[in-house]
């Protein structure tokens, strides 16, 4: 059985409007424009489709877990009613000082995914609004994608104030999303072209 590729997504910034103050209920929680359209679109696809997010508020104790993941549950309803799906989420819920393995811009999150549903990661992407995440995708050898939604345009700013390689920079999900399906289609044609001829 051939492994599965993957579309791993950061939730505040990229799925819904990142807040300052952390997203502490279901009502602070604003999908981005454009984010529920693109997961429609994903959802017709043969890619596995995952969300990591760091979650300190959670170690912090500004939110409970069971808050987070009820907040979860309902965004995945949302998503599930315009046709989308979501796999799996996978959060991490330590501060940045707890150094666990999981807080992006550790690549624990996508490891954890590739353990579980045997993923091609080499052939998976990462969509994110902030440098973190291109460095989890790096890590795990995940292609990074960046929205200009969230901080992504700071991020952008940043890395190149750092002399750091800017990835693919897109103006929101539905764009980024455009381009993986784009470019997956036209290799899966070639593919099957292939296959014709030998």
């Amino acid at each position: 059985m051939s492994k599965q590729r993957a579309i791993f997504l950061d939730r505040d910034g990229v799925i819904n409007i990142n807040r300052v103050d952390h997203v502490r209920t279901w009502q602070e929680f604003v999908f981005e424009e454009g984010s529920l359209k693109a997961l429609a679109r994903l959802g017709a696809t043969d890619f596995r489709i995952f969300i990591i997010t760091n979650q300190a508020a959670i170690g912090r104790g500004l939110v409970a877990r069971e808050t987070v993941e009820e907040i979860h549950a309902r965004m995945i309803h949302e998503i599930e009613r315009v046709g989308g799906r979501i796999d799996r989420v996978y959060y991490c819920p330590h501060k940045p000082e707890d150094n666990c393995d999981c807080r992006k811009p550790s690549p624990g999150m996508l490891w954890r995914g590739r353990d579980d549903f045997e993923l091609d990661l080499a052939h998976s992407f990462l969509i994110g609004d902030w440098i973190d995440d291109v460095r989890a995708a790096q890590g795990a050898g995940v292609t990074p994608f960046l929205v200009q939604t969230g901080r992504g345009k700071r991020a952008v700013e940043e890395m190149r104030a750092r002399g750091m390689n800017v990835p693919a920079v897109f103006e929101n999900l539905d764009d980024a999303v455009t381009e993986i399906l784009q470019g997956a289609y036209a290799q899966n044609s070639v593919r099957r072209m292939e296959k014709k001829e030998t």
